[in-house]
Order: C-alpha cells, then structure tokens, then sequence
C-alpha cells in the first residue's frame, strides 16, 4: 500500500502550541473587559452569511479559522457572563470551569462508565451534590445535561416505583390506574414534556392554583388529590418548586413533604433555580426541608456558574434509581480487572455516551470553595432585595410579585394607559434595553399580569448595575409615553 496514512494531528505541535496561548490570552481580555462591552449586539447580515457558506472540503489554516471566529463569533454572545445579564436564568460560567472543559475535551473519556479516573471526578461530584442538599450517604445521582433532564430522570424513577406494574417490561399500556403528578401553576415547562416523553400524556400533570405568594395552595393540592382518588386516578408524584422561573417563589416544603408521607406520594423537588440556597449562609432556611425529598434536581451551571451544559439528579433510593435504566448487554460486561472493572455509569441515565463534565465543577469548587458560592447565593438574594426597594421607592414603576430569592418581577406604569397599553410599552423597554447593550432582562406573565423580569444570578453584578437599570427602564418608558402624548 503506497497511500499515506492521515492524522488530525497538527504537522507543527510548536505553531499550534503558540496559537493555543494565544487563544487562552485572548480569552482572559475577553473575560478582563466584558463589562466594557456591550451585554449584547445583533448581527449585521454579513456576519450571518459568513454562517451560511457550503460544507468545506478542503483545509484551512487553524489560525485563519480561528481569527474568522473572532471576528464573527466573539462580539455575537448572548452575553450571559456580563454582569447586566439578568433576562433567562444562566450562570455566568468561570475561568477555571472554562480550563476544566478544555482539559476534559483533550482526555476525551466518555463517562458511559469505565475505571478511569475521569469516573471517578464525576461520581465525586455527584456525591458533593448530595451533600449539599442533605440527601444521605446512600442516595444516588448522576450529571446530565441541565435542569430539564434532570427532572426527567427523576420523574422516570418516580414513574417506574409508584406504577402498579413494571414498566420497563409492560410498559405504559399496562397501568390500570391512570398516574397523576401534582405542581402549581407556576412549574416549569420541561415537566409537561418529561410526562409526554414517559408516555403519560399532559394530562398526567395536574396544575393546582397557587396562592397570592405564587406558592402552591397546599388545600387546594389536598382537595386535588381527594378528588382524584375518587376518580380512580393513582396520586404518583407532587413536584415541589424550590424556585419558580416566574417569581422565584418557594413552595411549601414541609408540608409537601407531609403530604406525600400521608398519602404514600414521591416527593420531588424542582430545585433547579433554588436547591442550591441549601449552601448560603444566610437563606438556606428558604429551602428548609428539600432534604426529605425523594429527589432532587438541580443545576451546577447556574449558581455554582460551572461552563454550560451540567444538571444533577439526585435520587434518595439507589436501588430505585438504578432500576429504572440499568441495562446488560454483551459488549458492557464487568470484568475483575482492567478497564471494565468498574460500575456502569450509564446504569443511572439515559446515555451510554456522554462528555466529562465533571470536571469544571470539581476544579472550581476545590478553587474557591463551597462556602464562597454559598455566599455570592447571598449576595445575588440581598441584590435582588436592593431592586425591589429601588422599585418600590420609584412612582413610575411596580412590583408585580413579591420577591423571595433572587428574580424580580416588575413593570413601568402610567396611569393614562390599559394593561394591553402597558404591555406595549415595557415591551419595547426591554428590546431597547437589549438592542443598546445596556442590559438585558426578559419578560413574563404572573397571575395575567404582563411584566419585566429580572433574574440575578450572576458574580458580576454590583448595586450600581441595579441603579442604572431603573434610570434606564423609567428613561425609556418616559420617552414612550411622550411619544405617545406630544404636546
């Protein structure tokens, strides 16, 4: 055979060591300088048809490809690590996790399972999940790929235990009473599409009303279970949220809690926005109570600020969560020794294949130290605690909810305008918010009141970034309501 075998390998380890430092240079600038940027800036269409050309055949130089990247991809970020982001609820990534994917991508494990220590890193921080949600030494977890999917695993495992039947061998169509999961009205959306994955339909889910807090109304949940039963149903599940997207409220833990031990129910916590008040020093009795859960989600890329993607499902129940996606096959068989003489890490997922994204959370938790993130948890809450009082000081604007933790609901008003006229108006201020730079917040709907929304997890954020978010808002809806009113 005289054809040469290829590698993607570089022909020049040196050219491409003085390009790798260059990259790691740039990126410290990016992080030094982000606050100079603006949060965010649209593409102008060139930059987009530079995203649109036809697959490469050929090669091209890494340097060139590297400097088409900054030149068309840097200065287009969402912007969620700039200290005026506050629209979805993101962390805001760090340096030492961005080092962690990087050194994880050279290593390459796939973390299926396996003896190598990249398992290891992972079940360890597994582990330190459970810890700081109180769970037991005997609970299990696994990292998935963010919040939704860690409410999926869980209510897969909550599904398979509280079922009449076994699913994994009869299947859904077997049931003879039709399950039934509980949450207010304010749960997240991912909880509808985990039902419909499971094959349970939306159905399944049963939204009660929740009180004047935005909590759910525990009678009304009490109520909602008694008519079930009588309707032939099987009460399965009650997700509590620790943390709604909305307004950050908290539901009544305790009483959950209660409830599902009356009523022989999995407990399950949503605790994707909150669960992690569980480490502050100051607010961790908010949360008081998630440790008698049966599960747990929850999201290290949010307020532990870990590089996007990694969630965690933390199941009180090993063998529970084990059973529910534990697989044999021939070419995954254990051995005494080698490679293989290890447990099967994809036993507790979904994925046989999946990155290692262990490690950006083991690097800057050992860094800083699990107190620190416990104590900027504080510091976003006391922030967002400092807005609510520059809104409610300020007669151009109103507190739509209360505010619990970290997330803020408001709402320029004008009393010469409807809501429908309102809804116009803070519209806009939030797209000019966004299309200067200045910041960027997004919008909801509570209890049919349309608002602005501000949602501060971010280690970035200083009060003074608060003070000129409402000059700002109440600038720019001034400015409307003059439009609108000439003279």
């Amino acid at each position: 055979m005289n054809q040469t075998e290829e590698t993607l390998d570089p022909k020049n380890w040196n050219e491409t060591k003085e390009l790798a430092h260059k990259m790691v240079d740039d990126a410290i600038d990016y992080l030094q300088t982000v606050r100079d940027r603006p949060v965010w800036q649209e593409m102008p269409n060139a930059v987009e048809k530079v995203f649109q050309t036809p697959l490469p055949k050929d090669p091209t130089d890494l340097e060139k490809v590297y400097q088409k990247f900054m030149k068309n991809g840097y200065p287009y970020q969402m912007g969620n690590i700039h200290p005026r982001f506050w629209m979805w609820y993101m962390g805001s990534s760090n340096f030492t996790g961005a080092m962690g994917d990087f050194m994880a991508a050279i290593i390459g494990s796939n973390l299926g399972g396996g003896n190598h220590a990249a398992a290891r890193i992972d079940d360890q921080v597994v582990d330190w999940c459970r810890q700081m949600v109180g769970f037991p030494k005997t609970a299990s977890g696994t990292l998935v790929s963010g919040g939704s999917m860690a409410n999926i695993i869980s209510l897969t495992v909550a599904r398979n235990v509280m079922a009449d039947v076994d699913i994994r061998k009869k299947g859904v169509g077997a049931i003879t009473k039709p399950l039934r999961f509980y949450s207010s009205d304010q749960v997240h959306g991912c909880h509808q599409k985990g039902l419909e994955i499971l094959g349970l339909g939306n159905e399944a889910l049963h939204k009660v009303k929740s009180n004047n807090n935005f909590e759910v109304d525990i009678d009304a949940l009490k109520e909602a279970i008694k008519k079930d039963k009588e309707a032939g149903y099987q009460p399965a599940c009650i997700i509590a949220n620790a943390g709604t997207v909305n307004t950050g409220s908290i539901d009544d833990i305790k009483a959950i809690a209660e409830i599902c031990k009356k009523e022989k129910i999995w407990f399950h916590v949503d605790g994707c926005i909150g669960a992690l008040i569980a480490i502050a020093p100051k607010y961790k009795h908010l949360v008081s109570g998630i440790e008698l859960a049966d599960s747990i989600a929850l999201d290290p890329h949010k307020w532990l600020h870990a590089p996007f993607e990694v969630g965690c499902a933390i199941i009180r129940n090993k063998q529970d969560h084990f059973n529910s996606f534990a697989t044999s096959a021939e070419y995954l068989e254990g051995t005494k020794k080698g490679i293989p003489a290890a447990k099967w890490l994809h036993n507790y997922s979904m994925q046989i294949s999946r990155g290692f994204r262990a490690l950006k959370v083991w690097m800057s938790i050992q860094e800083h130290g699990i107190d620190k993130f416990g104590r900027l948890i504080d510091q976003n809450i006391e922030q967002a605690l400092y807005l609510t009082k520059l809104i409610q000081k300020n007669s151009k604007l109103e507190l739509v909810a209360p505010t619990k933790i970290n997330i803020v609901s408001f709402r320029f008003i004008s009393d010469t305008k409807s809501d429908e006229e309102l809804k116009k108006i803070n519209m806009e201020i939030m797209l000019q918010l966004q299309e200067t730079g200045i910041a960027a917040i997004s919008d909801t709907t509570v209890h049919e009141k349309h608002c602005l929304r501000v949602a501060i997890c971010n280690y970035r954020t200083i009060k003074s970034d608060l003070d000129l978010l409402v000059e700002q808002v109440v600038q720019i809806g001034n400015t409307k309501i003059n439009d609108q009113n000439p003279k």
